[in-house]
């Protein structure tokens, strides 16, 4: 039995997604996910060997719980012994992180201090981090950043209109995020154009209940859509997108918002969820279109891939030549429709969709959706799991 496994861990506010990776094949031997957690309804769902199991969990319900869990699960299965690490999905890295980082209390201690630029994020990433030190203190731990990969980025790509002060002394700047989503898609296109992955330049869009456009010339990252915190770029199941700063002065001076009703009507009361005033679920939405003929929930598409495709536009800019166009994440990799109307106004970068293929490459399928005459367009699904997993072998590996 291989010894090379990799437990990946990607701690929320109130889940925990796991899988146990084996890093060299790609092997995924155990995936689940904890739900619901810090409720009474908190529960666990395991594939295992082709089977599916959902389990309760008891109190307190919380993540160490979730976590001990998994522990019982991999000793009763004999799958303990197969663990040479832990690998954790951590959101924001700042300008500190910018590879896979074995994990101690310094680097705890910086991610914490790094919670300040992602509140939502970071403290609940740590939460996993403790529990699995707590549960494997043999084990090392290792920190795969979702902005590492967007620390290529140039200055005039990352730098706000704002005092240059405030990125000197408090790092105010556009970080990005979803990096290790970018990261596999674009080098899974190289892969499949035939082109080493520093030769390679394309404009890939994670589109789910979080979206993103990232410009990747000749391997890197050189512009993001969101930026100092998840809240940037285009509009997405509940958060704004861009918007006018002075929206947000007129809604406290004139509206009598707080701060903090701000933040949630920003962060949770908009996107597809607030225009529509239906739902942040893409699927809900195309079922309206198509069955209902609404006329508000055909405006939200519009919208939605209008701003995506006007992004995607603007990426040419960023780009020494480019080879194509990458769709993954929920909505990219099985909404027909969206790429549809995306690619519909991208007409003038020579991109054209069979729609035969758009139609049938969906629900975990991969490849080309383009026409023979147009720039490349593929769908390829997202394996964030897969990236953790290898990069935290091979950081320990070569730490050996």
């Amino acid at each position: 039995m291989s010894k090379n496994a990799v437990l990946v861990i990607n701690c929320g506010s109130s889940s925990l997604k796991f899988s146990l990776i084996e890093p060299i094949s790609g092997e995924v031997m155990v995936a689940g996910v904890a739900e619901r957690l810090l409720s009474k309804h908190a529960f666990v769902k395991v594939a295992f060997k082709g089977s599916k199991e959902t389990t309760p969990l008891i109190v307190p319900f919380d993540h160490q719980v979730a976590v001990n869990f998994i522990v019982e699960f991999l000793h009763e299965n004999n799958l303990v012994e197969c663990l040479s690490a832990v690998g954790h999905r951590l959101v924001h890295g700042g300008e500190e992180y910018s590879t896979p980082t074995l994990i101690d209390d310094v680097v705890k201690y910086s991610i914490e201090k790094l919670s300040k630029l992602a509140p939502l994020h970071n403290p609940v990433n740590l939460i996993g981090v403790n529990a699995a030190e707590h549960a494997f203190p043999d084990l090392p731990q290792v920190a795969v950043f979702d902005t590492a990969f967007h620390q290529s980025m140039p200055a005039k790509a990352y730098i706000y209109g704002l005092p240059y002060s405030l990125y000197e002394a408090h790092g105010i700047r556009r970080y990005g995020f979803h990096g290790t989503s970018h990261y596999f898609v674009s080098k899974q296109a190289a892969d499949l154009l035939g082109k080493p992955f520093t030769k390679t330049s394309v404009i890939t869009a994670h589109l789910g209940n979080g979206c993103s456009i990232t410009a990747i010339d000749n391997g890197k990252s050189v512009d993001t859509s969101m930026g100092l915190t998840p809240l940037e770029g285009v509009i997405m199941g509940t958060r704004s997108g861009d918007l006018d700063p002075g929206i947000i002065f007129h809604l406290i001076e004139q509206l009598n918002y707080t701060p903090e009703q701000v933040s949630s009507l920003l962060n949770k009361e908009s996107g597809l969820l607030g225009i529509s005033q239906m739902s942040n679920d893409c699927r809900t939405i195309e079922e309206a279109i198509i069955n209902d003929q609404d006329e508000r929930a055909n405006l939200t598409m519009d919208i939605f891939c209008y701003r995506i495709a006007k992004s995607i536009a603007s990426y040419m800019a960023s780009l020494s030549h480019f080879d194509g166009l990458v769709f993954t994440g929920g909505i990219g990799e099985n909404s027909d429709l969206v790429r549809s109307r995306i690619v519909n106004s991208l007409h003038l970068l020579n991109i054209h969709l069979d729609d035969n293929k758009n139609t049938d490459i969906r629900f975990g399928k991969s490849g080309l959706i383009s026409t023979e005459s147009s720039q490349h367009c593929w769908v390829i699904p997202t394996n964030e799991e897969q990236v953790i997993a290898e990069q935290t072998y091979q950081l320990i590996v070569g730490d050996k």
